[in-house]
């Protein structure tokens, strides 16, 4: 049976850089299951599997599609379940829920300004028309205006990290010990800015940079396979 993970590129089809496409990335791997990768650019994910999903990630399982990247970590614990757990119980649950409201309200907002042009220059010319359209349109400012305030947004980074920041001085991972489903979460932001930017947005003596160093090794080093 071949699954098929279906996630997001610019012209360079060998750079996903979705965040939320990297989390099943990594769930995947945690679950120690096969797959097939297949990026596609923006304007091109409405004609796959028949206009199932408006959005990636979209997992196709056999005969079974499942989008969501959420959806999609439930949808792997409930049915590999002899695969290392994502979760860990309901508690886990419940923690990535949390470690998700925590990356959506207070860190995407900041790394969308911060690699909002990058990822347009990133774009083939049909997605660089749409996206500057519906991203101008959501912000209420152009891209260049936006990128301009970059180095203020910058500035604001490691602060939101600082409940992770405190948490990771008492355990290695957001999962305790070992990383869990709420760990690919706040990794697949980081990841995203770090394969569109040439930027480090953390100090390398930050608690936060070395978790990301460890999340980057796991699974044979599958985070560093995109430059």
């Amino acid at each position: 049976m071949t699954r098929i993970l279906y996630s997001l590129c610019g012209r360079d089809d060998k750079r996903p850089f979705s965040p939320h496409c990297w989390k099943v990335s990594l769930a995947l791997a945690h679950k120690g299951l096969d797959y097939i990768e297949k990026p596609v650019p923006f304007t091109q994910i409405p004609t796959l599997e028949n206009g199932f999903s408006k959005t990636v990630p979209i997992l196709r399982d056999g005969n079974l599609l499942i989008r969501d990247s959420f959806d999609i970590a439930l949808y792997l614990e409930e049915t590999y379940p002899d695969g290392p757990t994502l979760f860990g119980g309901e508690g886990g649950k419940a923690l990535s829920r949390f470690v998700e409201s925590v990356s959506n309200t207070l860190i995407h907002p900041a790394l969308v300004k911060v690699a909002i042009k990058d990822i347009h220059d990133l774009l083939g010319e049909t997605d660089q028309i749409y996206f500057r359209h519906s991203r101008e349109a959501r912000l209420g400012r152009n891209l260049e205006d936006v990128h301009a305030d970059r180095d203020a947004e910058i500035s604001t980074i490691a602060s939101r990290f600082e409940a992770i920041r405190q948490t990771l001085k008492h355990q290695p991972f957001i999962g305790g010990e070992g990383p869990l489903f709420a760990d690919y979460i706040l990794f697949g932001a980081l990841q995203w800015v770090r394969v569109t930017t040439r930027l480090t947005l953390l100090p390398a003596d930050d608690p936060v940079s070395d978790w990301f160093e460890r999340c980057l090794d796991l699974y044979g080093g599958k985070g560093r396979a995109v430059a």
